[in-house]
């Protein structure tokens, strides 16, 4: 037995779960028995209270992943994938840890296996999905299209099981004949996986249409991994008895369901389901405290109340628009408010230790200010960066000079400014470049004492024009107003300033 096959079923004990692909699995005389899927932590999280022990996050496609950046976030005791638009794209904890998969859409072995890597450390296996009959999978020749694509299967299942330290599965969908079919999985256990999961349906098939349980059975005799089972949440399985009856009549390891636990996660209760008010509940108080995006908290709160959803709590939460609106609607608002001001409290205890532990490495020749440049507090079409070179004109000092470094575990920028001979930066981190130069322009400025542009400042910011030599230059007024312009509507000035000024319309606020 290979070692990624003893890891698979040492970490499934005895029930597992995942969304989009929510994965229930139980285990039933050492060997997997049912798996769900489910998705975000708070649902994941709640199956596994109720008896899960893998859960499966939702598919995510290798390209995204790769464009992530990993953060500890040490408020909500997570480790965030973090999008260049600083959405969480993948969020988990250690509680989950040495049960959630990672399952990812991916159509080719080397985006694949670069992802797998970045993810692997902080999750209990990975999974390929090649089920998925949606357009958006498909166009990019993923999910069900590498169906017909054996070779690319082959390819990028042997390149993670041979690259990577955890466990490889992979979910696939059945082909137009049994013997196309069983070709396929035989082909996929020589490259190594741990396991395979089989939605019984065709790629053209839906819900609507029975799972071809003769089929997974067939496939189940046929290899001599562990087989899932998934496709049984809207004929076979109503109730916890109902997972160990679906995978008896599929000779499965396994059983994964999807919609079943979304629409209870607490059937994976042997004990049988709860009411799901109490439900609801327990996994809005999850949602709250690990900031679940409260779009995906009503998602998932619709799907527990299908029928209902016309009730007055179902109107309420449909018209609800907050995470907190979402709580008054179940009698959770005391709840919300003890946890939103608990963790806002751990956010500035923790600000505070890192803005203290910095202020110990500062350098004493440089001048520190914590300060982050707004484009919406600013005057239009004016920057900080502006008004410190026309003032160095102004002086006759050289212009100024801006140092920026690149922070790698967060890709968030800092940028000492040198003016007359004295350096100035923020404390604070940006996230590009030329908002940290902005940063440090407004370090230098306030504490020289002069104007930086702000709305706030009044007067003395507002733009006047002055004719000189027939030409429409900025300049100094009384040593006070920058640039002038009677109209103020447009900003004129001096070509040079606009030449060494080292701006571009990302630096101009709008």
């Amino acid at each position: 037995m290979s070692k990624s096959l003893v890891e698979f079923r040492q970490i499934t004990g005895k029930n597992v779960m995942i969304m989009n692909s929510t994965a229930l699995c139980y285990r039933s005389k050492n060997i997997l028995a049912p798996m769900v899927r489910v998705g975000m932590l708070p649902m994941r999280l709640l199956a596994l209270d109720y008896g899960a022990d893998i859960v499966y996050c939702e598919e995510l496609i290798d390209i995204k992943v790769l464009q992530c950046r990993r953060i500890v976030n040490e408020a909500l005791e997570t480790v965030d994938f973090i999008a260049p638009d600083d959405r969480v794209i993948f969020r988990t904890c250690e509680k989950e840890k040495k049960h959630v998969v990672f399952q990812m859409g991916s159509a080719d072995p080397g985006r694949a296996l670069a992802a797998a890597k970045l993810i692997e450390d902080d999750v209990a296996g990975i999974d390929i999905n090649m089920g998925c009959p949606k357009e958006y999978s498909t166009k990019g020749g993923m999910g069900a299209a590498l169906l017909s694509d054996p070779d690319k299967i082959e390819q990028i299942l042997s390149t993670l099981v041979k690259g990577i330290s955890k466990p490889v599965t992979c979910k696939i969908r059945i082909l137009p004949t049994l013997e196309e079919t069983l070709a396929l999985v035989k082909r996929i256990e020589r490259t190594g996986v741990a396991a395979i999961a089989v939605h019984g349906r065709k790629k053209e098939e839906r819900p609507q249409h029975p799972v071809h349980c003769d089929v997974i059975k067939a496939i189940s005799e046929a290899v001599s991994i562990p087989v899932i089972a998934n496709g049984g949440s809207q004929d076979h399985i109503k109730e916890y008895a109902d997972i160990e009856t679906f995978r008896q009549a599929t000779s499965a390891s396994s059983v994964m369901l999807a919609r079943a636990a979304m629409w209870n996660p607490s059937i994976f209760r042997k004990e049988g389901a709860l009411p799901l008010a109490e439900v609801m509940q327990e996994y809005i108080k999850y949602a709250v405290r690990y900031e679940n995006h409260y779009t995906n908290t009503k998602y998932c709160l619709c799907q527990m109340l299908r029928e209902h959803l016309e009730s007055p709590q179902g109107k309420q939460l449909h018209s609800a628009q907050t995470q907190r609106a979402i709580c008054e609607a179940f009698e959770l608002e005391s709840f919300y408010e003890d946890m939103t001001t608990m963790l806002q409290s751990r956010k500035e205890a923790l600000a505070a230790q890192k803005q203290e532990d910095e202020k110990q490495d500062l350098d004493p020749d440089i001048v520190h200010l914590a300060v982050k440049f707004d484009r919406l507090e600013y005057i239009p079409q004016m920057t900080p960066k502006m008004y410190l070179l026309e003032w160095c004109r102004k002086e006759q000092h050289p212009q100024p000079v801006y140092e920026t470094v690149e922070r790698p575990q967060n890709r968030c920028f800092n940028s000492t400014v040198t003016v007359a001979g004295k350096k100035y930066k923020s404390t604070l981190w940006d996230k590009s470049k030329k908002l940290a130069e902005q940063s440090a322009a407004i370090v230098c400025l306030r504490t020289l004492g002069l104007p930086e542009g702000k709305l706030s400042e009044g007067e003395s910011c507002q733009i006047r024009k002055r004719k000189r030599n027939n030409e429409e230059i900025s300049s100094f007024e009384n040593g006070d107003t920058l640039f002038t312009d009677d109209t103020h509507k447009k900003t004129n000035f001096n070509q040079n300033i606009l030449d060494t000024a080292d701006t571009n319309i990302s630096d101009v606020p709008r």
